[in-house]
């Protein structure tokens, strides 16, 4: 599988109290996306710019889709514009392909960031390698793990691995300040909300 189902797969099985947002995951998977592409020759960055390399042939469908996807036309897309750009909506693009692959089965149960239905990884080879990969903490799996909160750790925290490609760490690193900037977000619309309705509360 692409780096981003094994990301994917290791969210879905990972027990942890506090349950990764499916923004956080979208930027994480556009990221792991871009990272396959790198690669895989299909692009180069000039500094934080996405240069369309070679014709990309990847078997992987949503990653082709993601090498259709690239801007040819100059200036080339930054990265950061390539994480919102592609990541709009991105986990439940997986969702659906890892449930179509018969990686992932719905069981009734408590509520899942996906809807009523919990989803559940299948034990096949494909989740077992992504399982791999984490418990070796392979540098770029870790760290985007990391960026959504995997492990302990809060959202945009950077792991202490270095994937030690400079192209591979200026992505993971702008995974990390946008999963940071989705957060700012977030809380300013909580402390937005909650003063809203304490105005109504207001005599």
């Amino acid at each position: 599988m692409s780096t981003a189902k094994d990301l994917f797969v290791i969210v879905m099985d990972s027990k942890v109290e506090r349950p990764v947002g499916q923004g956080d995951l979208s930027l994480a998977l556009a990221g792991a996306e871009l990272i396959d592409l790198l690669a895989a020759g299909a692009v180069t960055l000039d500094g934080d710019r996405i240069v369309p390399g070679g014709p990309p042939d990847p078997a992987d469908r949503l990653l082709a889709e993601a090498a259709s996807a690239l801007i040819h036309d100059m200036p080339h897309e930054r990265v950061e514009d390539w994480l919102w750009r592609r990541g709009q909506d991105l986990s439940t693009a997986y969702l659906t392909s890892l449930e179509e692959d018969g990686q992932l089965i719905r069981t009734r149960g408590s509520r899942s960031p996906f809807g009523a239905d919990r989803m559940e990884t299948v034990d096949t080879p494909d989740r077992r390698r992504a399982l791999d990969r984490r418990e070796r903490k392979e540098p770029v799996l870790a760290a985007l793990a990391s960026a959504v909160g995997l492990d302990d750790e809060r959202p945009g925290e950077e792991p202490e691995s270095d994937p030690g490609d400079e192209a591979v760490t200026t992505v993971l690193a702008v995974v990390h300040d946008a999963v940071m900037e989705l957060e700012a977000v977030r809380q300013r619309r909580s402390i937005e909300n909650a003063a809203f309705a304490n105005l109504w509360r207001a005599p």
